[in-house]
C-alpha cells in the first residue's frame, strides 16, 4: 500500500499534536508536526505536505501570518487554521491570509476528518485543474511554433 496523503500539524501544544496525529495516522495519513512557526517554515521548505494543520496562536508567529508565509514554500497545500479562541475577526483574518478552512477546539474528531477529507479533495481536483491546463498550454504553444515554422520556411522560399 502507497503513503497516504501528507499533513504537517502546526501546534505549540504536544498533547493536541500527539492526539491529532494519533487519529490522523489511523485514518491512514502520514503525519509530521512542528511546534512553532519556525520549525514549520524549515519543513515545508524541505518536505512536501499536502494539507497543514496551524493553530492560529503559536509562540513566535501568528497562525495567520504563518500560513501566508508558507505559501511561499508550499504554495498549493491546502491550508487549516485551528483554535481554541474563535472570533468573527480571526476567521476573517485567517481566511483572508489563504486559509481554506477554520477548525475550533475542542475538536469534533468527526468534524475534523471530514474537513481534511473534503480540503483533500479540493486539492485533488485543483491539481487535475493544472495539469489540464498545463496540457492546454504545451498543446497550444506546440501549434503556435508549427505554425512559425511554416511561416519561416515559406518566407526562406
Amino acid at each position: 500500500m502507497g503513503e497516504g496523503p501528507r499533513i504537517l500539524i502546526v501546534d505549540d501544544d504536544e498533547s493536541i499534536r500527539k492526539v491529532l496525529a494519533a487519529v490522523l495516522e489511523e485514518n491512514g495519513y502520514m503525519i509530521d508536526a512542528a511546534e512553532d512557526g519556525k520549525e514549520a517554515i524549515e519543513k515545508t521548505d524541505k518536505d512536501f505536505y499536502n494539507l497543514a494543520l496551524v493553530d492560529i496562536r503559536l509562540p513566535d508567529i501568528e497562525g495567520s501570518k504563518l500560513i501566508a508565509m508558507m505559501r511561499e514554500t508550499t504554495p498549493r497545500m491546502r491550508k487549516i487554521i485551528i483554535t481554541g479562541f474563535p472570533s468573527l475577526q480571526n476567521a476573517v483574518e485567517a481566511l483572508n491570509k489563504g486559509a481554506d478552512a477554520y477548525i475550533i477546539k475542542p475538536f469534533d474528531m468527526d468534524k475534523v476528518l471530514q474537513t481534511i477529507k473534503d480540503q483533500l479533495k479540493k486539492y485533488e481536483e485543483e491539481k487535475k485543474y493544472s495539469q489540464e491546463r498545463v496540457t492546454e498550454f504545451i498543446e497550444t504553444r506546440v501549434k503556435e511554433l508549427q505554425e512559425e515554422k511554416t511561416i519561416t520556411q515559406k518566407k526562406q522560399r
